[in-house]
């Protein structure tokens, strides 16, 4: 029974220390029982390069050592050269499905026919994008620059969108960061700035929207934490609100227009100064058009009367207007001055078409014309039968004068 349990903690120890040795680090060996170092295991310090297991030469107490295949410094078995590939795109699908890099490339697929390695297995066409190589140069400023990109958009999305200056180009990081940075910056800035727009468009809506409800602002939360919107909200509410204000003094100032026409003043009580002016400024527009109608009436009144009579009007001011606008027609004057000048040249009456309704006043002047037509013909005519006798009486005593003569 001893011998039993001993056999048995025997084949225990025995199996412990070869799975201690076999699975240090991860990896097949080939048929020399070693085999390249993964990057895994590089990664955590478990070995480094080509390394024999298990039997292998020069192994070491944990089963661990650096060597280069017994091949040779850049080969192992099953070894790729890049003449074994029938393309390049089979070269790159091969060095990134085994994640080869620049540091670490097992079957010197990168040092092949280069002086230093580069990140870029066998010798790439002309033109080719290596930045589909994995960790090539071009992948990595392309990664790089994709980096920044990003970093850069979201920046630039923040800034515009908080309405903020746009910063100047980036100075730090590498070439490819800076080039996405800013590429990135710039677009999101633009992004940021458009969105800032059209909520500040509808912030300003809203605001608008609630001026012609409300009586006093109060700005929802929506709006109050960014000063952009809070601006644009108390910007619409403003409007609502002026143009209610607008409208009402519109409407006062056409109360106080027919009440100025009515000659009845009524002030709107308890009224704010503004609208207490519009009032009064409506109602001195009234009185003039009041005044106005009075103004017509008396002018027209000057083509019907040949001496002003005053009018029976329920005011003084009334009146006055209607005088002012009496004496204010001058074309009256013109009427007269025609009609009086063709009675004075002996002319027939006869009123013009155009002066109809002043026809009273026509006649009237046309008559005084006339008459001192009439006294001057009369005088005329008195004047040369005078005349018409002296010369008779001239000849009457000639004649008998002479004869007289013939009697001595």
């Amino acid at each position: 029974m001893k011998g039993l349990i001993l056999l048995i903690f025997t084949l225990f120890l025995l199996v412990t220390f070869q799975d201690n040795t076999a699975e240090a680090h991860s990896g097949r060996t080939d048929s020399n029982g070693g085999h390249n170092c993964s990057q895994k295991s590089i990664s955590k310090g478990l070995c480094t390069g080509y390394h024999y297991h298990n039997g292998g030469s020069d192994t070491s107490s944990n089963g661990n050592t650096s060597s280069t295949p017994p091949s040779s410094q850049s080969s192992q078995p099953n070894d790729k050269d890049c003449s074994d590939f029938s393309s390049y795109e089979e070269v790159v699908a091969y060095w990134n499905r085994k994640g080869y890099t620049k540091d670490y490339d097992p079957e010197r697929l990168d040092g092949f026919g280069n002086v230093v390695d580069d990140g870029i297995p066998c010798e790439a066409p002309s033109g080719y994008d290596t930045s589909n190589i994995n960790g090539s140069p071009a992948q990595v400023a392309k990664e790089e620059k994709a980096a920044g990109e990003e970093e850069g958009y979201h920046a630039g999305l923040k800034d515009g969108y908080a309405d903020k200056e746009k910063k100047d180009a980036l100075d730090s990081g590498s070439e490819a960061y800076q080039e996405g940075y800013d590429t990135g910056y710039t677009k999101g800035y633009q992004e940021g700035k458009a969105k800032l727009k059209k909520e500040k468009q509808a912030a300003q809506q809203a605001g608008y929207d609630y001026g012609k409800e409300a009586d006093q602002l109060k700005i929802p939360s929506a709006y109050n934490q960014h000063d952009a919107l809070k601006a644009a909200f108390e910007e619409g509410y403003q409007k609502a609100v002026q143009e209610i204000i607008k409208q009402k003094e519109k409407a006062l100032e056409a109360q106080g227009y027919e009440d100025g026409k009515n000659d009845v003043k009524e002030l709107p009580q308890d009224a704010e100064k503004n609208f207490v002016e519009a009032y009064e400024k409506g109602f001195e527009e009234g009185q003039q058009a009041l005044k106005q109608t009075y103004l017509d009436q008396g002018y027209q009144a000057a083509f019907q009367m040949v001496t002003y009579k005053q009018p029976d009007l329920a005011k003084e001011k009334y009146i006055a207007w209607y005088k002012e606008g009496f004496e204010a027609n001058e074309e009256v004057l013109k009427i007269q001055d025609m009609a009086y000048e063709n009675g004075l040249q002996g002319k027939e009456l006869s009123v013009p078409e155009k002066y109809k309704d002043a026809k009273k006043v026509y006649t009237h002047y046309h008559q005084i014309g006339i008459a001192e037509y009439e006294e001057k013909q009369e005088k005329e005519n008195t004047r040369n039968l005078m005349g018409l006798g002296v010369i008779v009486l001239g000849w009457l005593g000639r004649r008998m004068y002479v004869a007289k003569k013939m009697i001595a």
